[in-house]
């Protein structure tokens, strides 16, 4: 945690951790603003919890959240009369403090001279040209005038984004790229199941982002705030312009932890966990653990979501301990489902059953997850029934896996690039923008109707790195995605179902029936999953070596 002071009453830092406020109490803070909102990255505590830590110690916690590059004028004026209420000294808190300062510097506008807010920011290791020149241009930002250039800008540092960086480097290593993210670290997310369920440790699925680019990419750590697909621009947070001949677009999905009712007020705690956050996955098995007996929920909303299998991944192994404990027999599984199906594929519905018969689960079906009280260890879900009505359904539990509802990143949602629904309208097969004709998107983003899976990515980025060459080159773009995803799922410890399918739902296996059938259970299945798919993952996908990952040409 590096603080860095502003002025005697103000100080910011990057986004901080529940267990940081005692030692702010120490350093003296008596109060702190948070300026980003819940749900932007898998890492990130809600301010629930942030909340909760600074009341324990009598400090003041106060909630201004501003999405990343957008500072309105308003948002600037209502973070001065905030500030000016609080108890001093205040710390202020973002993504990487850039927010803040932000706000900082334009609330200060008329009260400060300008050369002091510039000082004071760049002492704090903070650039504000980019707010001078929104300032003296009325608050709107020029497009006409570039702060950066490069001929191939991605949007997203994630999965997609290093693994269609390698791939374009692999085939031009002269390519001027540039990978816009704001993160610090690179997460294996589809370690995270098995990190809930004590094969691994969290810390052996984080790599720093410097360490997994790929070598000779630009990184521009910073965030998106909008998209200018006419002027071929981006802009970024404090209004900096970077303008692009070609522009990929993967910045991943996110979390919609608030669209569950007393949620956030109760993740980590009360026997409330998710596998879908670094930093839960390690108190999911806590709690695998520590349970002895009672009644154990797991949940999955509607579609879509990133690794569908996910949820009943989490299901599956701890049954599998409770059952190798000898604990099963005084422990109810439930798996609640807004989906009609165990699974999308039918062709795996069978091996799965006999694992719902092995843990005697409850299955639910058409059950949505709209509230939960962890206090009072009581669930509310939606139900749908035949007829297409609906009624509320309460479930008591001891311990509670959630899948939380998910959606495109707010800045695609509102964005030009989006379809109706919220994602990145591309054409399902070349991943070519569907109305610009210079970007592409990959990975959970995009408006392809496949499952939102690493290993769709793993086949997506080849095919996006051969068609934009092409389109550079002045060539046909002709590189064709079939919809691939893989979902491993963990049904026991020890072995696997590996479902891999195309679009449709039509199966397609990566290896011959007599070495590995994925509709059953398989060692070997195991075996790839926890031995050989991290590595593969670091060492082959993040740096452009295609194993069974060439794209297949279109007539």
């Amino acid at each position: 945690m590096e603080i860095r002071a502003l002025t005697p009453e103000l100080s910011v830092t990057a986004q901080i951790q529940p267990a940081d406020l005692a030692e702010l109490n120490k350093l003296g803070f008596r109060s702190v603003v948070c300026n980003r909102p819940d749900g932007e990255a898998g890492d990130q505590p809600l301010f629930k919890e942030i909340s909760r830590a600074a009341e324990a110690l009598g400090m003041v916690a106060v909630y201004l959240p501003v999405e990343s590059g957008k500072v309105s004028d308003e948002n600037a004026v209502e973070f001065g009369k905030v500030f000016d209420s609080l108890p001093k000294p205040t710390l202020g808190y973002c993504r990487t403090g850039t927010r803040t300062v932000t706000l900082w510097a334009l609330s200060q506008a008329g009260r400060t001279p300008l050369p002091e807010i510039l000082e004071r920011s760049s002492q704090a290791g903070f650039k504000m040209h980019g707010v001078v020149r929104r300032i003296a241009n009325g608050g709107k930002t020029p497009v006409d005038v570039a702060d950066a250039r490069h001929d191939i800008v991605i949007v997203g540092g994630g999965a997609a984004g290093a693994a269609v960086a390698a791939s374009l480097l692999a085939r031009d290593r002269h390519l001027d790229i540039a990978v816009i993210d704001p993160a610090d670290v690179h997460y294996y997310q589809p370690g995270w199941t098995l990190v809930g369920g004590g094969v691994f440790t969290a810390e052996q699925t984080v790599r720093q982002m410097g360490a997994v680019l790929p070598r000779g990419v630009h990184w521009i750590k910073a965030a998106v705030a909008a998209f200018e697909p006419e002027q071929d621009a981006l802009i970024l947070d404090g209004c900096r312009i970077v303008k692009y001949k070609h522009l990929v677009v993967c910045p991943g999905i996110k979390l919609n932890w608030n669209g569950i009712e007393g949620l956030i007020d109760t993740l980590g705690r009360n026997g409330v966990t998710s596998n879908y956050r670094y930093d839960l996955a390690p108190y999911t098995w806590k709690l695998v653990q520590e349970l002895k007996s009672g009644k154990a929920l797991f949940t999955q909303p509607t579609m879509p979501i990133k690794c569908a299998g996910a949820p009943q991944k989490a299901m599956y192994l701890s049954g599998d301990h409770w059952l190798r404990q000898g604990r099963l027999k005084d422990i109810n599984i439930s798996f609640m489902t807004a989906g009609p199906a165990l699974f999308g594929v039918a062709d795996y519905v069978p091996a799965l059953m006999e694992y719902i018969k092995r843990y005697n689960v409850d299955l639910n079906f058409t059950h949505n997850l709209t509230a939960i009280d962890g206090p009072g260890r009581k669930a509310v879900f939606t139900r749908t029934k035949a007829d297409g009505t609906k009624d509320t359904v309460e479930r008591s539990f001891d311990m509670i896996h959630v899948c939380p509802p998910q959606q495109a990143p707010d800045f695609i949602r509102v964005s030009p690039l989006a379809d109706a629904a919220g994602w990145v309208e591309v054409d399902q097969t070349t991943l070519r923008h569907r109305r610009y004709n210079n970007i592409f998107a990959l990975g959970d983003v995009s408006s392809t109707p496949n499952a939102k899976t690493a290993a769709a990515a793993r086949k997506q980025a080849p095919v996006v790195a051969e068609n934009l060459l092409a389109d550079r080159e002045g060539r046909k773009v002709s590189a064709s995605y079939d919809g691939y995803g893989s979902c491993p799922l963990t049904v026991e410890r020890g072995k696997i179902v590996l479902a891999e399918f195309t679009y449709g739902g039509k199966v397609a296996p990566s290896f011959p029936s007599w070495l590995l059938d994925g509709t059953r259970p398989s060692r070997l299945a195991w075996w790839l999953k926890e031995r050989i798919m991290p590595p593969l993952y670091w060492e082959a996908m993040l740096k452009g070596r295609e194993w069974m990952a060439k794209p297949e040409m279109l007539d």
